[in-house]
């Protein structure tokens, strides 16, 4: 008699929610109760607030219980669960669950369902039919395929993929790197965590594919030290990749080399920033550098250098087995293809939602968010991290693309939206976007560096000081924002006053400021 297959998921959320008690207890309980079962540790489907999410692999298809505790597993076992017997904690079959159903998986396709670390699952959902076909191809062909296809850097600034490539692939060098900025430092954001956790072979193969293209030899994750398992899973994702011929002196017996290491970052937000990451990656203080030269033509090491992040390279892959034409069929507009949506903060179905451009943020915050956890009615939500801005209710049936957003003062960055109820102070978290810069930046611009410090200064004196004064105070902040924008160095200091001005454009009120003070973003 075959064994029955069990998924029981090794994602960090679901580890902090008991995961590995609930695998143990199956494990215990199938011995004693002399059931056959194979355990396979899968990844999260993105559905937090259902972990640990436990499925079974039944003739139908996979049935889902969650959210599954140890105590609840002898009571699984009762009611044959194994063979997808009903239980308060059912859910059905895992792919019916509407809020997985109704999203358009490209680059999460393989999420929930692969053991991570397998190449041969990997394999056998797609893998490495992207890197295959890329080799088939001369690597101009390839640059042409990213481009074709729409893709946009998925780590905030959405610059053309390709642009990048095609620099670095024209570039006159001995030495050429790719590397992934992965130094996920945004509030509300956990995609890239989840990749490397939950499929690191994708994001290889993705990297691989740009070092095909370009002539790169070396390559370089860069992490950041709050994520041990994502680092764990890609070092041995990584070994694996070297053993069987999809890294190292000859990929796929192709002659051109690709090698890729991880680095841990030391904790900074500014890191995040390509330039800072560069300087890090090479052993220094993780300082922005001034541009140009750009990084594609001098960057690590000061040679040519790809930079995307997680997302973007884990993109690829669908794009070169599939064609560029299928991605760019997704989205609008200049924005192609599908963005990993990550839902936070005080929210009732708090997880990730892979949709292509177009969804809107009223979709986002109930028909998946489901509203607030705390019941109460929305007020604002922050949309691409701390930097990020404020997005009041007159822009959530805005169908989300880069150009459409940033018309409305708004950014989507990394796809992070962090939601707040109506006992929110947005004084306080304009507060603390300023704070937030003093803590994080890296000192090398005026701007940013005493700009941020002069902000919290300004915000204390609007919401505590006289009323008569704070028309002066609120013009002070607004040129002081005005001078961090255009000042800046980097976006550290040029975005920080992004949820500053719109805290102040949008809930005037939480500052102490009567509505005809408001004025338009």
């Amino acid at each position: 008699m075959s064994s029955i297959k069990i998924y029981v998921p090794r994602d960090s959320a679901a580890l902090a929610l008991g995961a590995d008690e609930v695998a143990a207890a199956i494990v215990a309980e199938a011995a004693r109760r002399k059931v056959a079962v194979e355990l396979v540790r899968n990844s999260s489907r993105g559905m937090f607030w259902l972990e640990p999410l436990v499925e079974v692999g039944t003739k139908k298809g996979r049935v889902a219980y969650g959210p599954v505790q140890a105590e609840d597993v002898a009571g699984l076992f009762d009611v044959g669960f194994h063979n997808g017997g009903e239980h308060q904690l059912g859910l059905g079959l895992t792919d019916e669950i509407p809020y997985l159903k109704k999203q358009e998986r490209l680059t999460f396709a393989r999420m929930g369902i692969t053991d991570p670390l397998s190449l041969e699952d990997y394999q056998a959902h797609e893998g490495y039919a992207g890197l295959r076909k890329a080799l088939s191809m001369a690597p101009a062909e390839v640059v042409q395929q990213v481009l074709d296809s729409g893709l946009r850097g998925r780590g905030g600034a959405a610059f053309p993929a390709g642009i990048k490539w095609k620099t670095v692939a024209a570039a006159q060098a001995e030495q050429k790197y790719v590397v992934c900025n992965a130094d996920e430092g945004d509030s509300g954001t956990f995609s890239d965590r989840m990749t490397m956790e939950g499929d690191p072979y994708m994001l290889i193969e993705g990297m691989t594919i740009a070092a095909m293209a370009t002539g790169a030899t070396r390559g370089y994750i860069y992490v950041r030290s709050e994520y041990p398992h994502a680092i764990a899973a890609l070092n041995e994702a990584i070994a694996r990749a070297t053993q069987a011929g999809f890294l190292g002196d000859s990929v796929l017996g192709s002659g051109q080399a690709f090698h890729l290491e991880v680095r841990k970052g030391a904790g900074s937000y500014v890191c995040g920033e390509e330039t800072a990451m560069l300087e890090s990656i090479e052993g220094k203080r993780g300082v922005v550098r001034a541009k140009p030269p750009i990084p594609a033509l001098k960057g690590l090491f000061g040679q040519p250098t790809v930079i995307n992040n997680v997302i973007t390279f884990a993109s690829v892959p669908i794009i070169l087995a599939r064609g560029a034409a299928f991605y760019a069929n997704y989205g609008m507009g200049r924005s192609k293809g599908t963005l990993p949506i990550q839902i936070a903060g005080n929210v009732k179905h708090g997880g990730l939602v892979e949709k292509a451009f177009g969804v809107t943020l009223r979709e986002l915050m109930y028909d998946y968010g489901g509203g607030t956890a705390s019941g109460r009615p929305i007020k604002a939500v922050q949309v691409g991290g701390p930097l990020g801005a404020y997005v009041p209710e007159q822009h959530w049936d805005l169908p989300m693309d880069y150009e459409g957003w940033t018309a409305v003062g708004a950014t989507v960055g990394h796809g992070g939206i962090v939601i707040h109820d109506d006992t929110a102070d947005l004084s306080k978290l304009a507060r603390y976007a300023m704070e937030f810069c003093v803590t994080e930046s890296c000192g090398k611009c005026t701007p940013c560096r005493i700009g941020s410090t002069r902000g919290v200064e300004v915000i204390d004196r609007i919401v505590q000081g006289d009323t008569q004064n704070k028309p002066q105070q609120v013009k002070l902040l607004r040129d002081l924002c005005d001078t961090m924008v255009n000042g800046s160095l980097c976006a550290m200091g040029g975005m920080t006053p992004f949820p500053v001005l719109s805290a102040l454009n949008h809930y005037p009120e939480d500052f102490g400021l009567s509505k005809p003070d408001r004025k338009a973003a």
